[in-house]
C-alpha cells in the first residue's frame, strides 16, 4: 500500500525549514564579517597621548615644554610642529654634543618620531618643545595649552602646568648657562 502525504501536512514542515534557513543568514553574514579594527587607518591625533607635561617657568625670552608622548597606535607617528598662544614661535628641538664638547640646541630635523606602541620622552638636556619670544611671563602654577601637529595633518592640544626647574641650571637662552650636569657649558642655539 502506497501512502501519500497531503499537501497541508507538508506545509508546516516546509515553513519550519524556511524559517530555520532565514535565521541562519544573519549568522553567516556575521561570521563572514571582520572584527578587525585596523581596517581603517587611525588618525595620529587619536593614537597620541601626552603625560607628565610641564613647562619651565620664565620671565621672558625663551622656555621649553617637556613630557612623555605616548603612541597607542600600530604605526609610528611624527610630530612635525607645535604652537602655543604663550609664544611667538615654537620649535621642536634636540640637544646634541658639538665638536668642541659643548652642548648645542637645534631644531630636530624630521620632528619627533613616536614609534608604534612607544614613547618619546621630552626632557631637559634632550628633545623638547622650545618656546621662543614669550608673549608674557610663564609663572609657576599657571597653565598653557600646546598644540602638536602630526605628519598626517591632524592635531592634538594638551595643557601643561608651568613649574620652576633649577636642575641642570638650564635657561634655554642662546647664550646662557649650561645644559647637563657638571661643568658649565654655553648652549648655542642653531637655526
Amino acid at each position: 500500500m502506497l501512502t501519500t502525504t497531503r499537501p497541508s501536512a507538508r506545509r508546516p514542515f516546509r515553513a519550519v525549514r524556511v524559517a530555520a534557513a532565514l535565521a541562519t543568514v544573519p549568522l553567516l553574514l556575521v561570521g563572514c564579517s571582520s572584527n578587525d579594527k585596523n581596517t581603517t587607518p587611525t588618525k595620529a591625533a587619536d593614537a597620541i597621548t601626552v603625560e607628565d607635561q610641564w613647562i619651565k617657568a620664565a620671565e621672558s625670552g625663551m622656555s621649553a615644554a617637556f613630557g612623555d608622548l605616548n603612541n597607542s597606535g600600530t604605526t609610528s607617528v611624527t610630530v612635525v610642529s607645535a604652537t602655543s598662544p604663550a609664544s611667538e614661535r615654537v620649535e621642536l628641538h634636540e640637544v646634541v654634543a658639538a665638536a668642541d664638547g659643548t652642548k648645542k640646541m637645534q631644531p630636530k630635523k624630521g620632528g619627533f618620531v613616536i614609534p608604534a606602541h612607544g614613547t618619546v620622552a621630552l626632557r631637559p638636556g634632550g628633545d623638547h618643545i622650545m618656546f621662543m619670544g614669550l608673549k608674557a611671563a610663564l609663572r609657576t602654577g599657571s597653565e598653557t595649552p600646546v598644540t602638536l601637529t602630526f605628519d598626517d595633518g591632524t592635531t592634538t592640544t594638551f595643557t601643561a602646568r608651568v613649574r620652576d626647574f633649577p636642575g641642570n641650571q638650564e635657561n634655554y637662552a642662546p647664550e646662557g648657562d649650561h645644559i647637563g650636569g657638571g661643568t658649565p657649558q654655553t648652549p648655542t642655539h642653531g637655526g
